[in-house]
């Protein structure tokens, strides 16, 4: 994903930097492709949001997958996910996607906010169920802005590669390209009207509402569902993607795709970017992905004993503070061999 990625990991802290038509900042951000320099010289203001939404992703999609082998974490620190984007897996769609919603999500709100020279509020249309008193306006998020901003960006490095049509690398760029686009649709899908009451003591005999981009959480919570239900493909007739299994439904633009399995994940391997299981934390109880018997892949699991710190007897006073204790006590952990 080169560019959110390695702007995510670029510390841009000089804003000298933001001067019109300094050249440096566009230079020295390493993975940009051509097409994505010319944009960062025209939107200089633009790329800070753009390093911090590629970072909200990359934080989300390490709490999707914290109980899972592969945990959205990589062998080389550098390029974040570095050998697993080789592979056309789930977890990259997952990447793909979670990254470029990131994206739409830091520019929608940056407008709002005023940060951004060519953008403001939200300019949408006042939805048609919104009752007739209540009035339409407030400053909302401009995800419309976010998700045309985004797709410009992150797909131009996709757009400008040329590969014979079929391909092994032309499948991979229309993987990308859908997997990018079904991250930015569900910030643009999931945003919804908040509304704001006015009137004598709260009264809320007038209200006024705006287009308010929902918490990313739930974002990555929905993509996350797309993970589990990504369609496997093929190149197919004109280098089209199709379906691998024929008897499920196409997939929409809103889907994740992939093209190639995942490895297990389970032993490292400099060859996928697999980090491994062992040494990591798990549940002794849970039959899930988290419980000792999957994470750790049969090896079996250490066990050990660590103090855990909490605050405990808490009272309320009189008023207005809670007072509590710091209990003390010894649990086991289990660690993957």
């Amino acid at each position: 994903w080169g560019v959110g990625l390695s702007l995510a990991l670029t510390p841009i802290q000089m804003p000298e930097m933001y001067i019109i038509g300094a050249q440096p900042l566009c230079s020295q951000l390493s993975g940009l492709s051509q097409g994505q320099r010319k944009l960062c010289q025209l939107y200089q203001d633009h790329m800070k949001y753009i390093g911090e939404g590629a970072k909200t992703g990359i934080k989300e999609c390490q709490y999707q997958f914290r109980q899972r082998r592969w945990n959205c974490s990589t062998v080389d620190n550098e390029s974040v996910f570095g050998r697993v984007m080789q592979i056309g897996s789930r977890e990259t769609a997952f990447t793909y996607a979670i990254s470029a919603a990131g994206v739409v999500h830091a520019i929608s709100r940056a407008c709002r906010e005023g940060e951004l020279s060519t953008c403001g509020c939200s300019r949408a249309a006042r939805p048609r169920d919104l009752p007739r008193d209540w009035l339409w306006g407030g400053c909302g998020d401009n995800v419309h802005y976010g998700y045309r901003f985004s797709r410009e960006f992150v797909d131009a490095r996709e757009r400008e590669k040329n590969y014979p049509r079929g391909s092994p690398e032309q499948t991979r760029i229309l993987m990308n390209l859908q997997n990018n686009e079904a991250g930015r649709q569900a910030v643009y899908n999931l945003a919804n009207v908040a509304c704001k009451c006015h009137g004598v003591s709260g009264s809320c005999s007038l209200k006024t509402c705006w287009l308010q981009l929902a918490d990313f959480r739930q974002i990555g919570e929905f993509l996350k569902e797309k993970y589990d239900s990504a369609a496997a493909m093929r190149s197919g007739r004109k280098g089209k993607l199709e379906l691998v299994d024929k008897r499920f439904n196409p997939p929409t633009a809103g889907d994740l795709i992939y093209i190639d399995p995942s490895p297990d994940y389970c032993h490292r391997n400099e060859t996928t970017g697999s980090l491994g299981t062992q040494g990591r934390l798990c549940n002794k109880t849970s039959e899930g992905m988290d419980g000792c018997e999957l994470m750790c892949c049969g090896r079996g699991y250490d066990q050990f004993k660590t103090y855990k710190h909490e605050r405990c007897f808490c009272k309320f006073h009189w008023c207005c503070y809670v007072m509590c204790k710091r209990c003390t006590s010894l649990v086991d952990q289990f660690v993957c061999k």
